[in-house]
């Protein structure tokens, strides 16, 4: 049986012409800084996003607490949306790493508006509270349904974070889906973010990697962190070719993955057992179901038929195209989604 993976866009294998660039990287020890395929990576993606360095990671968790490590201290706080990655499924990351407090925000489907920002900046002048040192910002939205700001919704936050002396973070997890979606162009988010965390392992289809996008002396600082929690790989190249190549390759793509989700979108709305869904943007598709079948009871009936999809939550189903979902695939799902509002009709 043909297996349609909908979790995660993390599941993607690389491609043929992919591995042939992996397997004729040219490597040396990265932590001596003598990769040249990482250090080509780096410059490549500092340059793309208008920064002036960055440091290949591992994962996007890394390069998320090392930026959230160097921007604060203890005693200081964090500002992010109560459904943010770098709080709700970072492993407690923020505390743990950075003896950071984090002050929730009330967003709407991921996002937070300047007003909102602002009023969950501390007094400076009270000992009761933390001192605000960091916002940061998601793009996409995961738990938003792959919601995503603007440029000119960011450039609102940045006056903010600007006229109160805080750094911005960005945990670009789906970055290039937002620019996909958006039309804005890459090289622009330099001029209001002072940190950017990109990950190559989602849409793009690279088997690892992320980079941490900032300033020089920033980048170093990280150097140091990324030591410590053990992200100092040798010869990383071979992961950094796949990174490259997808940057060549796969950006443009995107566009069919955000196609295939709206044609879900479009098939779930008409079916008898869904309740919800949040609206389409990108390559999320995130929907609740109503009692004709239970969040487990759904996801089993998927898997009869191939397809593998997530539990969100209590009667919550997540969707996530990307590149290895093909036409025919999707053509399938769809058939079984409808097929499945005729079955739950049958027994209803």
């Amino acid at each position: 049986m043909q297996i349609t993976d909908l979790r995660s866009d993390t599941v993607t294998r690389p491609t043929p012409a992919m591995l042939q660039a992996m397997f004729s990287a040219e490597v040396g020890d990265d932590v001596y800084g003598e990769d040249a395929t990482i250090n080509t990576l780096e410059a490549k993606t500092a340059a793309m996003f208008g920064m002036e360095a960055g440091l290949f990671c591992p994962s996007g968790t890394m390069t998320n607490q090392i930026a959230i490590k160097v921007h604060t201290q203890p005693l200081t706080e964090v500002i992010c949306d109560v459904t943010a990655h770098i709080y709700q499924y970072e492993g407690g990351g923020i505390s743990f790493n950075s003896s950071a407090s984090v002050a929730l925000v009330q967003g709407t489907r991921g996002k937070m508006t300047p007003q909102q920002v602002e009023a969950h900046i501390r007094p400076l002048d009270n000992v009761h509270f933390p001192e605000t040192k960091l916002v940061a910002l998601e793009n996409t939205c995961n738990k938003g349904g792959g919601t995503f700001y603007t440029l000119e919704e960011i450039a609102a936050i940045s006056e903010v974070c600007k006229r109160h002396n805080l750094a911005l973070h960005l945990d670009g997890a789906r970055v290039f889906n937002a620019l996909a979606a958006s039309g804005d162009k890459a090289q622009d988010y330099g001029k209001y973010f002072d940190s950017i965390s990109i990950c190559l392992s989602k849409g793009l289809g690279a088997p690892v990697g992320s980079v941490l996008l900032g300033s020089k002396d920033f980048i170093k600082r990280s150097r140091r962190v990324r030591k410590v929690l053990g992200g100092g790989m040798r010869q990383a190249g071979y992961l950094a070719a796949a990174c490259i190549y997808a940057l060549d390759n796969h950006v443009e793509r995107l566009q069919e993955d955000h196609r295939k989700a709206k044609a879900m979108e479009e098939t779930l709305l008409q079916t008898d057992y869904v309740e919800s869904v949040l609206p389409v943007e990108t390559n999320i598709v995130i929907f609740k179901l109503n009692n004709k079948y239970s969040d487990k009871a759904f996801v089993d009936s998927l898997a009869k038929e191939g397809i593998r999809a997530s539990s969100f939550g209590p009667q919550m189903i997540r969707f996530v195209t990307h590149l290895d979902v093909t036409e025919e695939m999707l053509q399938h799902t769809l058939q079984v989604l409808n097929a499945m509002s005729q079955a739950a009709v049958a027994t209803s």
